[in-house]
């Protein structure tokens, strides 16, 4: 082996390598990994020399005794597949490249130019050798010598000389005389073979773009270039391109005109829009993207290998392709469930899949669900049992709980304080009917006697209700021509009693004009009468049928998910990786895009498992459209807002966190507000670190254009709005920055995780009704059927049994956290944990979810808060911020990512 000879004259590094002659390297190359690293083995720590490696871009390779240099070495950690390392699929030519030490391309580059020409210094290139594995991951080593007056390390480009894609998690360069540098990454590098543009990694140290270092001024807005793309083409899956387009992939036309849908997103049907993929168009609706078996999503949005196993093998996907057939097959009936134990059933004795040719799949793919396969390979499901029916099997039928969970629920974000009396509807009575409710003064104060009028209850903020009759009225005609299929317009009225509970005094049901029909409408009571007291129960029924529909389509769908997808395109197209603004946000974006995608295709699309198992059936998604339409308002997705605009809180100084509520034991409130002042608190601290003075918000041109571009086109059907927050000073980011990401941390966690809990036994939740009320112009046979068996017309009235299989599959899913889930506070972001000030504010924001864990158990066990504590009642734990992996009912992670 030849060893390199040091002279003191520069000299071509041809004459040190003879064979370097040989050859002319293609773009990258370098010379064979053994030979350098011996002579930088021989220069390491040594001073008078410098090497310039022949590459591409790079100059000339010579040695010079008057710089000094400094040997650095790189390790670059790359995550293993499952299936072992990065190459288990790829051996051949990319094992070949292992071997001769050319699997990454690392290019290092300067921050500052250079002082005396104004130009960017020479970068630095070597491949990196495979190395040995670590924890599970394979670091890929390289060697480089710098020299002197290089500076410090602006950013790393790589580039993946292997055939199939790999992951890299981080880059460490040590040997600098300044320290260690740090470069996360984790992300998808794709193969030069698929995409010649190499990968820019920046350090961990952020900057605004005006204190961008003037060597990578040019990457930075390269890398927003590339990921903006050029709006044209269909994507690709190793791209990393963030556009928007409408929701225009939900029908499909092509199949069939039942399962056509109207594109959502433009003037007559206003949305949010989506992740843009540039799929074919429609052959029978160009308007509408033809159904493909891909679902474009930037690759780093993307479920990590983990999540994906996890997800795949014991969450949605394996419920929406393994156990909804296997549900439907072995069901075949769209009957509804005959008598209340076969509904107990369903947790003591199972769903026989025996019709089933392979039943040892479903073992393995979904092992929550299954809970015995017999020695015959007679497959049973077998639900869990949730934590109400656990706790209380009857809860379920009693009025106080059916009050008490429009505050501690699922969906604790419709019920709102009655200021106005009487109730009016606002609908043209032209087409609807009469406007006036039939929930008269009389009725309320006969419910209610004894403690006041209801002028005086109004103004004393004493009544509540939940109100869907506006929203859902114009859609009742359609929807009832569905099969199966019932709804009404609703009102339900509560009164708030001395002890701060809720207490059920009315519930109205309206049926607009229909045919010759004139408009039906009916007020049910809590009553001792036996015929009362069932239609009640019925009207229970469809109210929360109602409730079930707008919390997945409104609460749940439309105020987390999809909201938040043009956040994430605008926050991805308009700031740098290394914009501070872009760090913060980042972990509250993970896996939103991808659990979208998936929703897409096989959840609230044409005749998925929204529209086959909620009462709005296929319209679902235009109703959702409609309540965006009404009632979205940016600003009044911050919490304290909300509770301000349904009247459950008014402004008051020397209230806590400024908020005076109007039922006081409100647990997700509660709760809400100690979660939103930490969060508050944290983005605070977080953003007067970099924005120190006023003009460096308005200064911020990526800033300014990533709000600019959410307001003008993410959510561009609402651009005209006056309520859209100005971004001007520290504290207008700091409440945009904190509605984000409450929005995705405290608001998805308050109505996802409990899903299961308190809809897995749907008796407590159904998700539509099949029945009319029987009062509803009812045959004598009709008529005389309800009072022979009342028990069956509520029977009747609930889901199918597939319906409810179905959708109790699908809510233990959507109640799932995944093994690799990532809570508020839990672990530090690299890029934080190297600002000393940031990390300080990390550790007092961790500190204080920790404390909300105490401030939680302790409310949950004063019995004096009677709408989270007492016999038979589930503790409010939804925003308790941490959990285990699986359905806990509790648990805010960072992001929307299930």
């Amino acid at each position: 082996m030849l060893k390199p000879q040091l002279h003191q004259t520069s000299q071509s590094i041809k004459t040190l390598i003879p064979w370097s002659t040989t050859k002319s390297f293609v773009s990258g190359e370098i010379l064979a990994s053994f030979p350098i690293n011996i002579l930088n083995k021989n220069l390491r720590q040594k001073k008078n020399f410098r090497v310039h490696y022949y590459a591409a871009n790079s100059t000339k390779a010579v040695l010079s005794s008057t710089e000094k240099s400094t040997s650095v070495k790189a390790v670059v950690t790359v995550q293993k597949t499952v299936g072992g390392t990065n190459l288990a699929l790829t051996r051949g030519l990319d094992d070949i490249g292992d071997l001769l030490g050319k699997t990454l391309l690392l290019e290092i580059v300067a921050d500052e130019l250079d002082p005396k020409a104004g130009t960017e210094k020479p970068s630095i290139k070597t491949f990196a050798h495979r190395g040995r594995d670590v924890d599970g991951d394979t670091h890929y080593e390289a060697d480089f010598v710098i020299p002197e007056n290089f500076g410090e390390v602006g950013a790393v480009l790589v580039e993946n000389e292997h055939h199939k894609e790999m992951y890299v998690k981080n880059i460490v360069i040590d040997g600098f005389p300044h320290g260690i540098v740090h470069i996360t990454c984790n992300s998808w590098v794709h193969s030069k073979f698929d995409n010649p543009e190499k990968r820019i990694f920046f350090t961990n140290k952020s900057y605004l773009p005006s204190q961008t270092p003037s060597a990578i001024k040019r990457l930075r807005e390269r890398e927003l270039v590339i990921m903006r793309g050029d709006g044209f083409g269909q994507r690709k899956q190793f791209e990393r391109v963030y556009d928007y387009d409408v929701y225009n992939d939900i029908g499909d036309p092509d199949a069939s005109d039942d399962t056509k849908r109207p594109v959502l997103g433009g003037k007559e049907f206003p949305y949010p829009r989506r992740c843009k993929s540039g799929g074919p168009r429609s052959e029978k609706d160009p308007l509408s993207e033809s159904k493909s078996t891909f679902a474009y999503v930037p690759r780093d949005e993307a479920f990590s290998e983990l999540k994906d196993l996890s997800f795949r093998g014991n969450t949605l996907y394996s419920v929406l392709h393994a156990v909804v057939p296997a549900l439907k097959s072995a069901i075949n009936t769209d009957d509804g469930f005959p008598h209340f134990p076969a509904i107990d059933s369903l947790f003591n004795v199972g769903v026989d899949l025996s019709p089933l040719n392979d039943k040892s799949s479903l073992l393995n793919i979904i092992p929550r669900l299954i809970k015995a396969i017999s020695n015959t390979r007679k497959g049973v499901l077998l639900f869990e049992t949730p934590e109400l029916l656990q706790r209380d099997k009857f809860s379920w039928f009693k009025d106080v709980e059916f009050a008490r969970q429009t505050l501690a629920g699922l969906n604790p974000y419709s019920i709102r304080l009655v200021t106005e009396w009487p109730l009016k509807s606002k609908l043209d009575p032209e087409i609807y009917g009469p406007p006036e409710s039939a929930i008269t003064k009389e009725l309320i104060e006969l419910e209610i006697a004894g403690f006041m009028t209801v002028e005086e209850a109004v103004k004393q903020k004493k009544l509540f209700i939940l109100d869907y009759h506006d929203l859902l009225l114009p859609y009742v005609n359609k929807v009832n021509e569905l099969k199966g299929s019932v709804v009404y317009g609703s009102r339900t009225l509560f009164f708030l009693t001395p002890d701060g509970t809720l207490r059920p005094l009315a519930i109205e049901l309206t049926r607009p004009p229909v045919c010759d029909k004139p408009q039906w409408k009916q007020v049910y009571c809590p009553t001792w009468h036996a015929t009362g007291s069932w239609l009640w129960k019925l009207a229970k029924a469809h109210v929360l049928a109602h409730d079930s529909g707008y919390h997945q389509l409104v609460s749940h769908w439309l105020r987390t998910h999809c909201a938040t997808e043009p956040y994430i395109i605008a926050t991805n197209r308009q700031l740098s990786s290394m914009h501070p603004i872009y760090r913060l946000l980042h972990p509250h974006f993970r896996y939103t895009m991808e659990i979208n995608a998936i929703a897409r295709d096989a959840l609230i699309n044409a005749n998925g498992i929204i529209e086959s198992s909620f009462f709005p059936g296929k319209y679902a998604m235009e109703l959702s459209s409609v309540a965006y339409d009404l009632e979205w308002r940016f600003d009044r997705q911050a919490l304290p807002e909300d509770l301000i605009s349904r009247g459950m809180a008014v402004k008051d100084p020397n209230a806590p966190y400024g908020l005076k509520l109007t039922i006081e034991d409100y647990p997700f409130a509660n709760d809400g507000l100690v979660l939103w002042d930490t969060l508050k608190q944290w983005v605070t601290d977080y953003v007067n670190h970099y924005y120190t003075e006023t003009e460096l918000i308005k200064s911020d041109t990526e800033l300014q254009a990533w709000w600019t571009e959410i307001k003008d086109v993410g959510h561009g059907d609402k651009k005209d709005e006056p309520w859209w927050p100005e971004l001007k000073t520290p504290d207008d980011l700091i409440g945009i920055i904190t509605t984000i990401v409450w929005v995705t941390s405290g608001h998805h966690a308050a109505v996802n995780f409990g899903q299961y809990s308190y809809a897995g036994y749907f008796p407590n939740r159904p998700t539509t009704a099949r029945a009319k009320m029987p009062t509803e112009d009812p045959t004598d046979e009709e008529w005389e059927n309800f009072l022979k068996k009342p028990e069956d017309a509520l029977l009747q009235c609930f889901p199918s049994q597939i319906q409810a299989t179905t959708v109790m599959a699908v809510l233990d899913v959507l109640s799932n956290h995944s093994p690799d889930e990532e809570y508020l506070g839990e672990k530090i972001e690299p890029y934080w944990a190297e600002d000393p000030v940031i990390n300080a504010a990390f550790e007092k924001f961790s500190g204080r979810l920790k404390e909300l864990e105490g401030i939680i158990d302790g409310r949950n066990a004063d019995c004096n808060l009677m709408n989270r504590n007492g016999a038979g009642v589930v503790p409010y734990e939804l925003l308790k911020p941490f959990s285990g992996p699986g359905v806990t009912g509790k648990g805010v992670p960072y992001s929307i990512s299930i």
